[in-house]
């Protein structure tokens, strides 16, 4: 398998295995999710007394879906436009911390839920509220791609920006 079908093939899985608003449950074999029903036809739900969502992981998807829309021009409009849309819900109120005495920015991350490492702040056992540094990494790393391409500024690496790429 190539390495762009390889990509094409896990963007599509994560685009058709989360919720309507990009966001993931903590693993897409979660067993509360069979008590949710249709709970890929409706937006994730935080604080739901099944399963946690995940931020994190939506923020490095919402990256690496722009990623590869970019990569593949217009042939890759559907992962443009799913990064864009996984980035505004985790913009809007039900992810963003505004709280400044909160530890971080994105809300409902999972750090570790098989260790129970994550803090169910209702005691009920399905933890929520919680910021991972790895979720604000990616949601910092992804606003900030997303403001170069709407820019037109040049790709940045780990060596300095690539000129004449957007």
């Amino acid at each position: 398998m190539s390495r762009i079908a390889a990509a094409t093939a896990s963007c599509d899985f994560y685009i058709e295995q989360t919720p309507l608003d990009g966001i993931p449950y903590w693993d897409t074999g979660a067993p509360g999710l069979a008590a949710m029903g249709d709970y890929l036809d409706r937006p994730a739900e935080p604080g739901n007394a099944y399963e946690p969502v995940d931020s994190s992981a939506a923020a490095i998807a919402a990256q690496g879906l722009l990623r590869l829309g970019r990569y593949l021009s217009a042939a890759g409009d559907r992962y443009t436009k799913a990064g864009l849309a996984v980035l505004q819900t985790l913009l809007g109120d039900t992810y963003l911390s505004v709280d400044p005495d909160h530890e971080g920015i994105l809300l409902h991350g999972v750090y570790h839920r098989p260790n129970g490492w994550d803090r169910a702040p209702e005691d009920d056992g399905v933890p929520s509220g919680e910021s991972v540094m790895w979720g604000d990494y990616h949601l910092m790393e992804a606003a900030l791609y997303t403001q170069r391409l709407a820019d037109a500024s040049p790709y940045l690496t780990f060596f300095g920006p690539v000129e004449g790429s957007q």
